[in-house]
């Protein structure tokens, strides 16, 4: 009856005052322990949230100038977008959904300025400014562009360039040409190359008018004087382009070489290393040639002159008087023109009619010509003159010279103790590669041309393996998150299991009929030991009945112990 009666009233009870008769269930020392639990339950479930919203943050920028960051900064609590800064401060981080938002918010406002100013100086010119100040002004700018172009390069951190530019002059003496000096910080332990600093200094030259490149120079942040630094082949006049294409004629030799000899010895039991010497000298050479114009066959006459004078007066000769004063004798007999040696038959004068004379191609009556009678003849001829001229330009880049070296590993065959061991190679087979190997190359015996074939064994090269997964950064990094999360997840897994659900269940205990009968039940099944198989599965009602069977006869074997029970009912409802 007392539990009859007792029943509405709890019902009825309000949840607070159902805290209070939990809580007063507790003793002191199980109330503190209660609300530290709590209290630590609440603080890691907080630690595991802000660990799981860290992975959220991408990197905005990195590595920007002070003025910078604090200007993004500015920005950034204007916007306000959330921010905060890595572990060593060197980068600022912003929410992962807002990174490519946020950069193009601050690239419309010119931010991050990378610590130099650019053209963009150029759009705030006042009014009214002198010739000389936007000549800074633009000299400036200049040097801010070059800066941002030279730092878009992978290993260069910063840098600062200067530029001399001299003031024009009419005078072609007092006229000096502009030079530049260039400052470069370059990231820990990157470095450039030959290739590299060319190519800085070809960039800031083509930026200058007459600017020329050896008027360049640059320095790291050591003071390392970088424009001299050159290799052995750019130190003897070749340019990066030649130097590459050395490498390249060298490399295609060795895999056609390598390509010839793996089916022969084997993948990886050739070595080959090419030698080659290359002449990038540029030549030009123009001949002219005369030959002798002599034979008849091949005489080529270019003119042919011939003059002929024939004069018909008198003329005064002898001694002067009076005996050489008088009228020649009449001529008795005809006059001939002598015959031309060679002319042949075509140089036969025409015989002159009866009483004429016929000299130099002048016929006149005999009667008329005078005695003696002047008669010239010349003739020129001119021969062609023969001339070759012949124009030759050499090809850069051929080759001037190879040199080869070989390296064939010995076969391994099984000895007789069963155990592997080198053979040499026979010497018709390694002459039989050597001659495989000229034809790959191209040996040329003439060019000057050298081959080497040696038979040696390998020493086997124990392969590196890669760093244990106990000293791979990466692991060590997913170890230690995997750590703080098992750590947490069994921490909170002790409190709840281990601290709290102990004293909730202190806190609320069970239906008192159901706990007490059920309980003692058991604890007399376990003590009699019986162990029944059931053939099905009892019913609740069926279960009901076993257990109130088992309470009667509980109360006839021990009623004392009944009576006990029932007391520690109504103690606890009278509470």
């Amino acid at each position: 009856m007392a539990t009859a009666e007792t029943t509405p009233t709890a019902d009825a009870v309000n949840p607070l005052d159902r805290v209070r008769e939990a809580l007063a269930r507790l003793s002191n020392k199980q109330k503190v322990l209660l609300m530290v639990s709590v209290a630590a339950v609440i603080a890691l479930l907080v630690a595991a949230g802000t660990l799981l919203r860290q992975s959220e943050f991408r990197i905005l920028f990195s590595n920007i100038s002070e003025r910078d960051g604090g200007a993004i900064i500015a920005v950034l609590e204007q916007m306000n977008i959330p921010y905060k800064f890595n572990d060593s401060g060197s980068a600022i981080l912003v929410p992962a959904s807002r990174v490519h938002d946020v950069r193009l918010r601050l690239a419309s406002q010119g931010l991050p300025r990378g610590g130099a100013v650019g053209f963009e100086l150029m759009e705030s010119q006042k009014f009214g400014i002198s010739q000389f100040a936007e000549q800074v002004n633009y000299q400036r700018g200049l040097e801010g562009e070059l800066s941002r172009t030279i730092q878009s390069i992978a290993a260069v951190q910063a840098a600062r360039v200067h530029l001399a530019i001299p003031k024009p002059s009419v005078f072609m003496r007092e006229e000096m040409k502009p030079s530049a000096s260039v400052m470069l910080n370059l990231y820990p332990g990157r470095s450039l190359d030959a290739g590299q600093i060319a190519g800085i200094q070809n960039l800031v030259a083509a930026s200058v008018p007459q600017l020329a490149t050896a008027s360049v120079t640059l320095l790291d942040q050591s003071g390392t004087l970088l424009s001299q630094m050159k290799s052995k082949l750019l130190e003897a006049g070749l340019d990066p382009t030649q130097v590459k294409y050395i490498q390249e004629v060298e490399a295609s030799i060795i895999k056609r070489v390598e390509d010839i000899l793996a089916p022969i010895v084997g993948p990886g039991n050739a070595r080959v290393q090419i030698a080659a010497d290359i002449d990038f000298s540029q030549a030009e050479q123009t001949a002219e040639t005369h030959r002798p114009n002599t034979t008849p066959p091949e005489i080529s006459i270019r003119s042919q002159q011939t003059s002929e004078t024939a004069s018909t007066s008198p003329t005064a000769q002898g001694v002067p008087g009076a005996l050489s004063n008088q009228p020649p004798v009449p001529a008795t007999a005809p006059l001939t023109q002598p015959a031309v040696a060679g002319a042949g038959a075509a140089a036969t004068p025409t015989p002159p009619a009866p009483g004429q004379l016929n000299a130099a191609g002048v016929q006149a009556p005999i009667a008329n010509v005078g005695q003696p009678i002047s008669t010239s003849k010349n003739s020129t001829i001119n021969y062609e003159i023969d001339k070759t001229i012949r124009h030759v330009k050499q090809s850069v880049g051929t080759v001037k010279r190879l040199s080869a070296a070989v390296v064939v590993n010995q076969r391994k065959e099984i000895g007789k103790d069963g155990k592997p061991a080198n053979k040499p190679l026979p010497d018709n087979e390694l002459k039989q590669i050597s001659d495989l190997v000229k034809e790959a190359m191209g040996f040329n015996k003439d060019r000057g041309d050298t081959i080497s074939v040696a038979n040696a064994p390998f020493t086997a090269i124990e392969k590196e393996e890669g760093l244990p997964a106990w000293r791979d950064p990466e692991m060590i990094s997913l170890a230690k998150d995997l750590i703080k999360y098992l750590v947490l997840a069994g921490v909170l897994a002790y409190l709840l299991l281990g601290v709290v659900r102990p004293l909730l269940k202190t806190m609320l205990p069970p239906p008192a009929e159901e706990a007490t009968v059920g309980g003692k039940i058991d604890v007399l099944a376990e003590e009699e030991g019986e162990e029944r198989e059931q053939e099905h599965v009892p019913t609740a009602a069926e279960l009901l009945e076993t257990r109130l069977a088992k309470a009667r006869e509980l109360a006839k074997d021990d009623p004392q112990l009944v009576a006990n029970i029932i007391k520690e009912w109504m103690g606890a409802n009278g509470s």
